[in-house]
């Protein structure tokens, strides 16, 4: 076994804490890792973490290099910036498409880039979001799910029902025309997935989608008032649709990143601990 830190052509910049690169298929947006340095490349794994609306991906890349180290995981963060049209949108990676730019396609440029870079396996690999990276995170899920092992999606604040009677993004109706996505359930039954959200986490200002607001749509607020009874009903969409989905409620948790990563640290641990991903 040669590890990544004995192959001879990585740096002390492409190993560890890496800095922030830009993404080769559009360099608007980037990326930092980190990278286990005694990683045997033939049996690394991939996890993307997507940041929430603070944007802060360095600080979310570095709560999961203890998971890393623990399970040859090259964690790949991406930055999503904010005001890459209008100087006051927040939002545009949320729902996976914004104007011209499309985020699942980018996630997968990024996966491939460093795949190649490292020389490391990742047709699957694992997905995690908080918050707004949550919207994206299921999201993501329904559209490419042959590309996870694994998804945890923490406190979102809006959610995509498996409803086949709705548009997007409340619904699935319209998604092979709006993506060239079908819905594959089959493939989501075989991806491991996670739901977590804090028991405490009751605040509505933010989620709550107003007719004229950017996301707005009709039944835009009907998977709940909260982040906690939208989490309620998105565990419950998928499980009609037959996907296993363990779902964690943290009691006097409210709206905590970190909190939230610990839940999902758990569920990871569960997942490459033994090795018990899809096939």
């Amino acid at each position: 076994m040669t590890t990544l830190s004995e192959a001879g052509r990585f740096s002390a910049y492409d190993l560890k804490r890496t800095p922030a690169t830009a993404c080769k298929a559009d360099q608007r947006f980037s990326y930092c890792l980190y990278v286990p340095p005694e990683v045997d490349p033939a049996k690394a794994r991939v996890l993307v973490a997507i940041h929430g609306t603070e944007r802060d991906n360095a600080a979310l890349r570095d709560l999961f290099a203890p998971l890393a180290e623990r399970h040859g995981l090259i964690v790949i963060a991406p930055l999503f910036p904010c005001g890459i049209d209008d100087p006051r949108d927040r939002e545009n990676y949320k729902y996976i498409e914004y104007g011209d730019i499309r985020f699942d396609t980018l996630v997968l440029s990024m996966v491939d880039e460093v795949a190649e870079r490292y020389d490391i396996g990742a047709d699957r690999f694992g997905l995690f979001g908080f918050s707004g990276g949550a919207h994206f995170a299921h999201r993501f899920f329904y559209l490419h799910p042959q590309r996870l092992d694994a998804v945890s999606i923490c406190s979102p604040g809006s959610v995509t029902l498996l409803d086949e009677q709705r548009d997007w993004w409340v619904g699935v109706a319209d998604m092979e025309a709006r993506f060239g996505r079908w819905l594959d359930l089959p493939s989501m039954r075989r991806t491991r997935v996670h739901v977590a959200v804090g028991r405490a986490d009751d605040a509505t200002w933010e989620i709550t989608h107003k007719p004229g607001s950017a996301a707005w749509m009709p039944g835009a607020n009907d998977a709940g008032v909260t982040r906690v009874e939208r989490a309620n009903s998105l565990e419950r969409s998928l499980r009609e649709g037959g996907i296993d989905a363990r779902f964690d409620i943290l009691p006097g948790v409210r709206h905590e990143r970190d909190r939230l990563v610990a839940s999902a640290t758990e569920f990871f641990d569960a997942v490459y601990g033994k090795n018990d991903v899809a096939a």
